[in-house]
């Protein structure tokens, strides 16, 4: 093979742009003649370095057409056996391929039997999809690499722990059994590989008679690298191989490991039987980068022979046209980065890239760009999942298997593909109605769309549209309310589901569901997986519908959507791979973290890391060598700008093993790289700094007399008192603050739950109390509760300190009912008065007032929390009880004469091992009323002066604790530093 292959193996230095030299060779080739360019067969990587040199011989053309060589990519896209079907005649004796999806879920289905077999809790179905999506990848590793499945057997149990011994006894299980799960279908790279034998065999059973050249491929896989064997055999064959060191010493070659650049070369090289100097530069035209190229093969030389950095030699202008930015955080990076992509197109004509492994980085980028309008084409185009309709359909699948909770429904229903058959208008406005009527704020209503209906009872317009609403989706409900069914099933009612859902009052659903990109790759995944679960059958068994959308997600997961036109023709983000054979005037290399780029070599749950080893699989690191050539590559462009993050998610981060031996070389030469972070990200934190900073002064609103509120309670008396600004927020702005979505349950509902308890048993009991009064009370508080059936944390929790409370108001009742005459509970009551502007109504509605045997009234007050201080009330700073004595004094509660008030108390009912406590509010009742009386008056009469202002929480050491309001005051725009804090 060395013989026939020399003289037709050659390689293009990183410094040259790849496709450009080597169409401008396959230019000079043809010699002019259009036709012997068109007869020329080219075999690329993928599909993305076949539109590169399609670009290419655009450029070297001035725009001429021509006549193009046959493009073909070596190795195909997974979901796309298209792209390999080479030059193949049609006839070969090669079994299909088995669809990738159909694969999953057979996968998926024996991860479940395994699970069942070996006891314990076995996966759920979304989890033994995850684990199968891994033991495929596997299988595609034993299948690219070519290793016979007996091998297992020299695997011996005995060697390793009892969980690998089983996961081995499955292997066994799963490979003996797979051609027949298969039904005489391969692997998809089963199938590669035999294409690729198949070709190899054809040419040279009969060699064409024209330019066959297969470029930028570096035989990663067996089978390529047979096929590259055969091409560098052919009369006019050709192998072009990337980046090669052809200047690298004997000794390093020899040393080299699998995370090496040059690893992957020097294994084809073996392979073809050849030496480094019988691969030949494609062009005499040198490397103008070539010092780069050194410096960066001199970093990277292997640790055997790095005592060579002894002596290292010069490399003059190696860092002309690369900078590095060490940004503080990820947005930090983003945010450069666009800048420098921005900066490109200042310059016409000119391209930039940003190369990174990094997806939320590139994400960022995006986003960053959009600010000048700018949509940039991603080569790794957008998930599925996280497309308009495919966010729709997950999020139905979630809201009917959790029952429609308040989150998911409104997540759902203001989807702007929900409509139900109505204009979306209306649709959404109906949503709103359902959110703002506090349906679904505060505690959680009944599961399902029942539960929602009967929360709206009364309002008609709500349950005749959630009515239609459970019309078009009630077969999915049912479904998924079963406690098994089929997956073809599930999936069939899922989409008709979603169809009707979308359908609005002008277009079917199918209309709207399945436009545009999005919607034609979502309406393909759902055919191929639909056709996937009719081949298989009854083979993927029923499954509990609750984990259907943890299924179909993991299912999803992995599919992406790549627009077809819309982006910036200059700027591109790739990933390193796609980035391969690519060329673009800027280069970003962007992610420099241990980690990230190069990746962790990650774990197989399959298989541990001896174990692959002995089966002969490639060591993980492998792809490393594979991430590091990219790297060299990309590192030789014109210009780079290389980028990382010193920190990200708040922990320190470690620059990438290349930049850190990059330092390392760099230092001994007393180079450096250029540092124009400063500058790039000056410039981001520029973008969004106001240009002035105007001091925000504490609100301060004064509306006119007669906007001001002429009545409040007496609990509004204490915010007007604290805070001036809530009780203006409430009483003038009349604004309400929303519930939470589906809020747990506060102190304030248990609160009311104890209020509301202790009156149901205060009013079946206002005279003597039962011997079993105990028992009484907690039956009463039992059926209050029952409220709150749907959040297990109150019964675990608030209904122990209940059962306390009842315990000791129990007993403190039965003592205190001999002082008595009467007891009122919750019983409203007013005081008129009279100020500057008018008249002024208080009104209050005490928790509970008694009626004592010598005529004077108790005032008492329910606290679950903690009491004011006795300080407190006599600082007029907690006058509830106080104004309600003022109130009973003058006769202002319904059914109890004007009284004197000898007694005001606090019950704390907070539970606990005392179960209860009582608390006096001070000792001079009269003293306090009349106090508070006075404040009141007094406050009245300030506010109703038109130049007094609703302040924001004037004194912030007594500001209340808790405030809806302290948002709209922008707070924490004035407030200084500590003084919300009382210091």
């Amino acid at each position: 093979m060395s013989d026939a292959a020399a003289g037709s193996v050659f390689t293009i230095a990183p410094g040259l742009p790849f496709v450009d030299v080597l169409a401008g060779h396959l230019l000079r080739q043809a010699g002019g003649d259009p036709l012997r360019l068109a007869e020329c067969v080219v075999l690329l990587p993928n599909r993305r370095a076949c539109r590169a040199l399609r670009d290419a011989f655009l450029r070297l053309s001035g725009g001429q057409p021509l006549l193009l060589p046959r493009l073909k990519p070596i190795e195909p896209d997974q979901d796309d056996i298209s792209d390999l079907d080479l030059l193949t005649p049609g006839g070969l004796d090669i079994p299909a391929a088995v669809p990738p999806i159909e694969r999953h879920l057979i996968l998926t289905r024996l991860v479940l039997q395994m699970g069942a077999g070996r006891g314990g809790l076995p996966p759920s179905p979304d989890q033994a999809a995850r684990l199968a999506r891994e033991l495929g990848e596997l299988l595609d590793s034993v299948h690219i690499e070519e290793v016979p499945f007996d091998r297992l057997d020299t695997l011996a149990p005995d060697e390793y722990a009892a969980h690998w011994q089983i996961t081995i006894d499955f292997l066994k299980i799963v490979t003996t059994h797979w051609p027949a799960l298969l039904g005489g279908r391969i692997d998809h790279q089963q199938w590669v590989n035999r294409v690729l034998d198949a070709q190899g065999a054809l040419w040279r059973a009969d060699p064409p008679d024209h330019p066959v050249v297969a470029a930028g491929s570096t035989g990663s896989r067996p089978a390529s690298a047979r096929l590259l064997a055969t091409i560098a055999g052919l009369p006019h064959g050709q192998v072009v191989l990337p980046g090669l060191d052809l200047h690298m010493d004997a000794q390093s070659w020899e040393a080299l490991d699998d995370s090496h650049p040059q690893f992957a070369h020097k294994h084809l090289l073996e392979r073809l039987g050849l030496t480094r100097r019988q691969v030949l530069p494609l062009t005499p035209q040198p490397d103008p980068r070539a010092a780069r190229s050194a410096l960066l093969a001199e970093a990277l030389r292997p640790a055997a022979t790095c005592e060579a950095w002894r002596h290292l030699r010069d490399f003059p202008n190696a860092l002309d046209g690369v900078a590095l930015i060490d940004a503080p955080g990820p947005r930090e990076e983003a945010g450069a980065i666009a800048l420098a992509l921005r900066q490109a197109l200042e310059t016409d004509t000119q391209t930039a890239a940003l190369v990174t492994p990094d997806r939320d980085l590139a994400r960022r980028v995006a986003a960053e760009l959009e600010r000048w309008d700018i949509a940039i084409d991603d080569s790794a185009g957008r998930p599925l999942m996280l497309t308009e309709p495919g966010a729709f359909l997950r999020l139905l699948a979630e809201a009917v298997a959790d029952g429609f909770p308040p989150h998911a429904t409104l997540a759902l229903c203001k989807h702007p593909l929900a409509a139900a058959g109505l204009d979306p208008i209306r649709f959404r406005a109906l949503t709103r109605r359902l959110e703002t009527k506090e349906i679904l704020r505060g505690p959680r209503p009944a599961p399902g769309l029942g539960g929602l209906r009967a929360a709206c009872a009364g309002d008609a317009r709500l349950i005749g549209w959630l009515d239609a609403l459970e019309s078009a989706l009630a077969p999915f409900i049912t479904l998924m309310a079963a406690e098994s069914a089929p997956l073809a099933d599930l999936l069939r009612a899922h989409m008709e589901a979603a169809e009707a859902l979308a359908a609005d009052h002008a277009n079917p659903g199918p209309a709207r569901l399945w436009r545009g990109e999005a919607g034609e790759a979502l309406a393909r995944f759902a055919g191929d997986l639909a056709e996937a679960l009719a081949t298989i059958g009854a083979m993927f068994t029923p499954l509990p519908p609750r984990f259907y959308p943890a299924l179909f997600d993991e299912l999803l997961s992995g599919r992406v959507v790549r627009p077809h036109w819309g982006r910036h023709p200059r700027l591109f983000i790739w990933g390193p791979m796609e980035a391969r054979l690519q060329h673009a005037d800027v280069m970003i290399l962007a992610g420099l973290n241990e980690g990230t780029w190069p990746g962790k070599a990650e774990a197989d749950p399959w298989m541990s890391r001896p174990m692959r080893k002995a089966f002969g699989l490639p060591a993980p690191e492998r792809r490393i060598g594979q991430s590091a050539h990219d790297f060299a590559q990309a590192f030789a462009a014109p210009r780079v700008l290389l980028s990382r993050s010193s920190r990200s998610e708040g922990a320190p981060t470690v620059p990438s093993r290349w930049l850190m031996r990059l330092d390392a070389v760099m230092g001994a030469r007393g180079l450096a790289f250029a540092h124009p972070q400063w500058e790039w990200l000056a410039w981001h934190a520029l973008l969004d700094r106001a240009e002035t900073r105007a001091r925000i002064e504490r609100p301060a609103p004064r509306p006119p007399i007669e906007a001001r509120p002429r009545t409040v309670s007496v609990t509004e008396v204490e915010t007007w008192m604290r805070d001036p600004y809530g009780l203006y927020a409430k009483k003038v702005l009349k604004l309400k603050a929303l519930p939470e979505i589906d809020a747990d349950p506060g102190a304030a509902d248990y609160g009311s739950l104890v209020h509301e308890a202790v009156e149901q048993f205060l009013l079946a009991y206002p005279g003597a109390l039962p011997d079993d009064a105990e028992a009484k009370l907690l039956a009463v508080g039992e059926a209050v509760f029952a409220q709150a059936l749907e959040r297990p944390g109150v019964w675990a929790f608030w209904w122990p300190r209940f059962r306390a409370v009842a315990r000791w108001l129990a007993t403190h009742e039965k003592k205190r009912r001999s002082e008595l005459a009467a007891i009122h509970t919750e019983i409203k009551g007013s005081l008129e008065m009279e100020g500057p502007a008018g008249p002024f109504l208080l009104h209050a509605r005490a928790d509970r007032v008694d009626v004592l045997k010598d005529g004077s009234l108790a005032l008492i007050d329910y606290k679950t929390g903690q009491p004011p201080s006795p300080k407190e009330v006599a600082a007029g700073y907690a006058p509830q009880l106080p104004l309600e004595a003022a109130i009973a004094h003058f006769g202002g509660f319904d059914g109890i004469a004007p009284a004197a008030v000898s007694q005001m108390l606090y019950w704390r009912l907070k539970g606990g091992a005392e179960g209860g406590e009582e608390k006096s509010a001070g000792a001079d009742p009269k003293q306090l009323t009349d106090d508070a009386l006075e404040g009141l008056y007094g406050l009245i009469a300030a506010f109703d002066d038109a130049n007094t202002p609703y302040e924001a929480r004037p004194h912030p050491d007594r500001a209340p604790k808790y405030s809806d309001y302290l948002h709209l005051a922008r707070v924490k725009e004035w407030a200084v530093a500590g003084e919300e804090e009382g210091e």
